[in-house]
C-alpha cells in the first residue's frame, strides 16, 4: 500500500529548516576557505551546497551580513563545545593552563579548513568604520576571563606565581590566536611540537617557585 506524504508538521519544517541552515553555513565556510572572503558569493555557495538556486540561501538569511554572522555563531558554538570536553576533567590550575593551551592547539590542528574560513573572515568582514563585525570586546572580556579565573585560582592555591591575570591570560591567548597565521607561512609547522613548547613557556612564566 503506498502511504501518501502528507504536509510537514511544524516541528519537521523547523527540523528541515535548520539542516538547511547548517548546510549552507557549512558550505559557506567551506567555501572561503577555498577562495577568500572576497571571493564568496551567495552562486559560489549555493554550487557547493549542490543547491539549485541561491534563493534558498535567500530564504533563511537576509543577505551576506547575516550569514557571515551565523558563521562567526557557528564557530564559537563548536569550538565552545570542543574546549568544554576538553576542560571537563581537568584537576589542578597548572593542568587546566596546560589542557587549555593543548586543547586549543589540537583544534586548529583539526579544523584548518574552518580556522582559515575565520581567519578570513575576522579580517575581512567590517563595517563601514572599519570595525570588525564579528569580533568586539565583549567577545574578548569573554575568551580572556576564563583564561583570568584558571589563573587566579592558581594564585588562590599557591600553583602559581604573583603577576598581572589579564596581562598573563592576554599573552597567552595572543601566542594560540597568532596558530592560523603561522600555518599560512608554515604549513608544515609542527603543532604537536608547538603545544608543548607553549606548555613550556607558561608553566615557567607562571608557576611559583623553581
Amino acid at each position: 500500500m503506498q502511504v501518501r506524504k502528507g504536509r510537514e508538521t511544524p516541528a519537521e519544517h523547523s527540523f528541515t529548516g535548520a539542516a538547511r541552515r547548517s548546510q549552507i553555513i557549512a558550505a559557506t565556510i567551506e567555501t572561503i576557505a577555498e577562495l577568500g572572503y572576497g571571493q564568496t558569493s551567495f552562486a559560489r555557495i549555493a554550487e557547493r551546497a549542490g543547491l539549485s538556486s541561491t534563493r534558498l540561501i535567500s530564504y533563511h538569511f537576509a543577505g551576506k551580513d547575516e550569514l557571515m554572522s551565523a558563521a562567526v555563531a557557528e564557530f564559537y558554538d563548536h569550538i565552545g563545545r570542543f574546549m568544554a570536553g576538553r576542560m571537563a576533567d581537568v584537576t589542578c590550575a597548572r593542568d587546566a593552563l596546560r589542557t587549555y593551551i593543548t586543547a586549543l592547539v589540537a583544534y586548529v590542528a583539526d579544523n584548518r579548513a574552518r580556522m582559515r574560513a575565520m581567519m578570513e573572515i575576522f579580517l575581512n568582514f567590517r563595517d563601514e568604520d572599519g570595525a570588525s563585525r564579528s569580533y568586539d570586546g565583549g567577545d574578548e572580556n569573554e575568551v580572556l576571563g576564563h583564561l583570568v579565573r584558571i589563573l587566579r585560582d592558581g594564585q588562590r592555591g599557591g600553583e602559581f606565581r604573583d603577576f598581572d591575570t589579564f596581562v598573563m591570560a592576554a599573552t597567552v591567548q595572543r601566542a594560540l590566536d597568532g596558530l592560523p597565521f603561522l600555518l599560512e607561512a608554515r604549513p608544515d609547522l609542527d603543532l604537536a611540537a608547538c603545544a608543548e613548547e607553549l606548555v613550556t613557556l607558561f608553566d615557567l612564566a607562571t608557576r611559583s617557585g623553581p
